[in-house]
């Protein structure tokens, strides 16, 4: 079993104009080098860049250190940011993180997003060594409870024109209808190695049925972006 982060000591990183702090114990190796080298999350760096712009309202699934949260409140308003993430250990960490970086009005909700919740259901959640590959259904390892939220409740609630998420699988859970939101770029890592092509057509089609067409600029290995086909006019 992995021990907990030690919340004693931490790592300093510059990433982009991000300053990120790391716990001692948090992070693996392989995401400290990418922390050291500027390549971490460099994929949904590119995709902010891209797809988000002053006054839009963003929708983060899966936080990690804030690192993507941070970009997307520094080109919109920090109060137009909604990140979502399970882990509980990451929480102080993200805090910490939108405070460094002055965007601390960024709104931050604990939990795991799946299709559908029932009011205060709750479930056991996978921490993996690293942090990255943490989520729900995995067996052994540690394991804590977590609140559920309603994917599609959350969409309305925040009504999001970009949304962004990076959820190790759930995301198969969230196209089984339309989202009732002006999304204008959606885009997710999708992970075929927990579903089957079948997800993934239903993935694109739903988007299709939305509007929304591929988007090559976002798009990259298992980062699926997608925009809104703008009917002539708009």
């Amino acid at each position: 079993m992995t021990p907990p982060p030690d919340a004693g000591a931490e790592r300093v990183f510059e990433i982009n104009g991000v300053s990120l702090g790391l716990p001692e114990g948090l992070a693996n190796a392989s995401i400290i080098d990418k922390l050291a080298d500027g390549s971490y999350e460099a994929d949904e760096a590119r995709a902010v860049d891209r797809c988000v712009r002053p006054g839009l309202r963003v929708l983060e699934l899966g936080a990690g250190l804030g690192y993507v949260g941070t970009l997307a409140a520094l080109k919109s308003e920090p109060e137009n940011i909604l990140s979502v993430e399970a882990n509980p250990e990451l929480l102080p960490v993200i805090r910490a993180n939108h405070a460094r970086n002055g965007v601390e009005e960024v709104s931050l909700m604990h939990g795991a997003v799946v299709g559908h919740a029932e009011e205060g259901a709750t479930a056991r959640f996978h921490i993996a060594g690293g942090f990255t590959g943490s989520r729900l259904g995995a067996r052994g390892g540690r394991q804590v409870e977590v609140p559920l939220i309603g994917f599609h409740e959350l969409i309305r609630a925040q009504r999001p024109h970009v949304v962004l998420m990076d959820v190790e699988g759930a995301e198969a859970g969230y196209f089984d209808r339309a989202w009732k939101c002006p999304l204008r770029f959606c885009v997710m890592e999708i992970h075929p190695k927990q579903y089957d092509a079948a997800v993934i057509k239903k993935i694109v089609d739903r988007m299709s049925a939305m509007d929304m067409t591929y988007d090559p600029v976002t798009s990259r290995g298992k980062i699926l972006g997608f925009r809104k086909v703008w009917s002539e006019g708009v």
